[in-house]
């Protein structure tokens, strides 16, 4: 009668025969042929690194992760340290009902030892491993941080004004309504979003984007709000590998020439005008009246006038009388006599001071800031 035991190949002591159904693909291991204390003598639950490295982004703080670069958006790089580990450790194929646990030690601004607990099952036997790995921060740059380092861009977005300069506060909102369309981008991945530069200059706002089509984007933004147009003009600046012709295109939002609360007279005898939107054809109300105003198809946003001043250079005055339908007394702020000027619907009459505008052409009654007229 033969002995159906097994014994053990290093140390001879016998050991369990193994079923072939409990091997992987029912094939015979030798390493299930070794006793416990044998199998054990060379085991290693974690297979770990001697040091992880990490590249992190000088600049803007993304992480290399292979090829590419990710935005992490972390305060500090514990969190990463943790992951990077996570990918970097490997655990036993045959161990089971694996747990683990890490406590990152911050050794200097640039290590952090990361002090890892493993426990699991190995032929029915608990097992725990403890390993300690650093992971050090190195510095570097990433590839859009470079770009923006070396002046790359594709679009330019020049915002201009017809027949004057754009005002500050047009400018300074045209720039976040930029920068507002780059953080959307690169919410959603888009690493090759950003903004080379904003800078300003007599003639207005001049910003560096990275694509043309996100440039053309920004420069509609900014006349969808302000009203006004856009126009492109592309240059050609060279060839890419394939022999396809590259192009930098100039995006010009150009703003109308008059913004709501400006005051203008179009020389048609109805009397000047304020100003109330510069989407699509101008459109406002006679100061003198009341009436609306609505510039012609022909005219658009651009119909011939000259501007008598905005809202900035209103003030205060004292209602003097009030003569008619058509006229009233005010008095003049600057030379404090009492003038008599037109009356328009909106005024209202039982007030004691009302808003007015000082010109060449006079005195004009403006509707109170944010009346709807």
């Amino acid at each position: 009668m033969s002995d159906a035991r097994q014994f053990c190949p290093r140390c001879g002591d016998p050991v369990a025969r193994p079923d072939d159904a409990d091997l992987p693909g029912g094939a015979r291991d030798s390493d299930a042929l070794l006793c416990d204390d044998c199998y054990f003598e060379d085991f290693e639950l974690v297979d770990a690194p001697e040091r992880i490295e990490v590249l992190v982004c000088s600049q803007c703080g993304a992480v290399q992760r292979g090829n590419r670069w990710v935005d992490v958006d972390a305060d500090d790089y514990t969190d990463i340290a943790i992951d990077e580990t996570a990918e970097s450790l490997g655990v036993h194929v045959d161990a089971r009902e694996v747990t683990w646990g890490v406590e990152p030690e911050q050794v200097d601004q640039n290590t952090i030892r990361m002090h890892a607990t493993f426990t699991g099952f190995i032929r029915d036997t608990p097992l725990q491993e403890e390993v300690t790995v650093p992971v050090y921060i190195a510095r570097g740059t990433c590839d859009r941080c470079g770009r923006i380092a070396g002046d790359y861009w594709n679009a330019l977005v020049q915002v201009r004004g017809t027949n004057r300069t754009p005002t500050t506060g047009e400018m300074d909102r045209a720039e976040t309504i930029a920068r507002e369309y780059i953080a959307e981008r690169e919410a959603t991945g888009d690493r090759n979003a950003f903004i080379t530069s904003a800078k300003r200059g007599d003639s207005g706002l001049n910003i560096k984007i990275s694509a043309n089509q996100m440039g053309e984007a920004i420069a509609h933004r900014i006349v969808r709000e302000f009203g006004g147009s856009v126009s492109a003009a592309e240059t050609l600046t060279t060839e890419d590998g394939d022999g396809n012709e590259l192009y930098r295109v100039t995006f010009v939002a150009r703003l109308p020439e008059f913004t709501p609360g400006d005051v203008v007279d179009f020389d048609d005898g109805d009397g000047p005008v304020l100003v109330t939107s510069a989407h699509g054809n101008l459109k406002g109300v006679r100061v003198e009246t009341g009436e609306r105003y609505e510039a012609s198809h022909e005219e658009g946003i651009a119909p011939d006038g000259h501007k008598l001043g905005d809202r900035a250079d209103v003030e205060e005055t004292t209602l003097v009388a009030v003569e008619d339908d058509r006229a009233v007394q005010v008095l003049d702020p600057e030379t404090f006599e009492s003038k008599t000027v037109p009356r328009p619907d909106y005024m209202d009459t039982d007030a004691t001071e009302v808003p007015v505008l000082r010109s060449r052409a006079g005195l004009h009654v403006l509707p109170e800031e944010g009346a709807d007229v």
